[in-house]
């Protein structure tokens, strides 16, 4: 059996999730607790450590599986695309969600009252998820004493139809490696984003992407026949193509969210990292 990959297995060799027994080896194995994240973002870090390494990053009302609490930090698997790290105690709360709306706009911000007066107590990105309580005029009542405006809110099960649109509304976001939302995004996060907007579901990093997601491609050397939705993938980088010639990426040459001539950004990569583009999946969208 190859080894299991540690990104999205919640196992170390003091420790591991109980369903893992007979499948990994550690000292002891726990039943995981239903959680959920109650900051705005939850950065999902290497180590219990402020100052570790940022892998991801989980949204409101995302649900987690808490196996440690470790001098303020839980280590958690995040249920939706199983990555595996550590976040705050601070943000999390014990058991399910259960959300019916999720955030439409970029950012919308969390009030202490249906008042837009009122100092917001925080923000909210695009993609996460709330559960509505009541209706106060034109805010939602999304928990006591915290109230967005409601027309920043699209039901569940309303999904955009079509997921580069939902890329492009990050454009020139700056790029930040595990980042996930519009103060900060990567190549891979905003594909997934962009991806469960759509209401397809997308694994976190490059690599498993492209082993998960749409239909090859062959690969014309003038990179003809391509359409709007197309993947691109280099070895660690990720594309999104706006139309047959136009790519929309998060990349650390830009240093943000670019679009520009697939030609030229192959090119470039070509000649900075030596890499080809290794794949072009086709996503089935409708």
């Amino acid at each position: 059996m190859p080894p299991l990959d540690p990104r999205v297995t919640p196992a170390r060799p003091d420790l591991a999730a109980a369903h893992l027994r007979g499948k990994v080896e550690a000292a002891r194995f726990v039943e995981g607790r239903a959680m959920h994240v109650i900051a705005g973002v939850a950065d999902l870090r290497r180590a219990p450590s402020p100052d570790a390494p940022l892998d991801t990053q989980a949204l409101f009302g995302e649900e987690v599986i808490l196996y440690e609490e470790h001098r303020g930090f839980g280590w958690v698997q995040l249920s939706r695309d199983g990555y595996v790290g550590y976040v705050a105690l601070a943000a999390l709360a014990e058991g399910q969600s259960r959300p019916t709306h999720r955030i439409s706009v970029n950012r919308t911000f969390v009030y202490p009252g249906p008042d837009l007066k009122l100092p917001p107590r925080e923000a909210l990105p695009y993609g996460a998820s709330v559960s509505l309580r009541a209706a106060k005029g034109s805010f939602a009542q999304i928990d006591d004493a915290a109230f967005v405006f409601a027309g920043h809110l699209a039901e569940i099960g309303i999904r955009e139809n079509d997921f580069v649109a939902a890329a492009e509304r990050f454009l020139h976001a700056p790029y930040l490696w595990g980042g996930k939302t519009s103060l900060g995004i990567d190549c891979s996060g905003l594909v997934q984003v962009s991806l469960q907007a759509a209401g397809i579901e997308a694994p976190r990093d490059t690599d498993l992407q492209e082993k998960a997601l749409g239909t090859a491609l062959s690969i014309d050397q003038e990179l003809r026949g391509l359409r709007r939705g197309d993947l691109i993938f280099w070895r660690g980088h990720v594309g999104i193509l706006q139309d047959g010639t136009k790519l929309l990426h998060a990349n650390a040459h830009h240093m943000l969210v670019a679009s520009e001539p697939l030609l030229a950004a192959r090119e470039r990569i070509l000649a900075k990292a030596g890499g080809e583009i290794t794949s072009i999946k086709r996503i089935a969208t409708g």
